[in-house]
């Protein structure tokens, strides 16, 4: 067991040094590979505590962590979600104080917050707030910016409609995100969702297959695809 832990480090950090970190992570993140993912989530934080002066680092760390958290999510461990997003926190706290005229940074961090939110409701009424705070700060740095409506209309989908959430709200965000972005796998993904949540079912199913499409290798988008009603 030890052995076979060692070689998907290794392999992690290897893939990580000649495709960057990030990128692996991501395709690690739509093929579902939690072992991998929790790889690099360890070798970004290390670099993080090593280079505390570096937003770029600390931000890296946060990205990792987060396409984890989804990843686990995606396979029903909300628990797990919550841990790696919770563990990401202090890196993207420290990238936007670092550099708090990055839009980019900020939505990573109201993204976290989000991704501490799904399935419970006083995590919700804790972080809820600060999700969309983090959000508007991105949107009043870079307006027209596509993963930041993304990022706002998954947060709005996950929280609880007293809190100004549910999936009417989140349909307009993400319906800007298609219209910023229309290559943007992700905004077709979490569109079709929203969609679904609403009980439109014919437009979800064509939202999901377009992010398909876009993206084969995602597979929960094929997931949720294949669990999406026609009518």
């Amino acid at each position: 067991m030890r052995a076979g832990w060692f070689a998907v480090v290794c392999a992690a950090a290897v893939a990580a040094t000649s495709g960057g970190v990030v990128e692996q992570a991501r395709r690690s993140r739509d093929t579902q590979d939690t072992a991998a993912l929790q790889a690099l989530a360890a070798r970004t934080l290390a670099a993080a505590a090593k280079r505390p002066a570096s937003a770029r680092v600390q931000y890296e760390a946060g990205l990792v962590h987060s396409y984890w958290a989804e990843a686990l999510a995606e396979l029903r461990d909300q628990q797990g979600s919550r841990r790696a997003a919770e563990a990401a926190i202090g890196p993207a706290e420290k990238a936007v104080g670092l550099q708090p005229g990055s839009a980019e940074y900020h939505r990573l961090l109201g993204a976290l917050y989000g991704q501490m939110i799904p399935g419970n409701v006083t995590v919700a009424l804790r972080y809820g707030k600060r999700t969309l705070e983090e959000l508007e700060r991105a949107l009043a740095l870079d307006p027209a910016s596509a993963p930041v409506y993304l990022s706002r209309g998954i947060g709005k989908y996950y929280l609880p409609a007293m809190l100004g959430g549910g999936a009417e709200a989140a349909l307009a965000d993400l319906r800007k995100a298609v219209e910023l972005d229309a290559r943007s796998d992700e905004a077709h993904l979490w569109l079709g969702l929203a969609l679904r949540k609403a009980n439109r079912n014919p437009e979800a199913r064509a939202a999901l297959e377009r992010a398909v499409q876009l993206n084969p290798r995602r597979a929960w988008a094929r997931q949720q695809l294949e669990k999406t009603p026609a009518r």
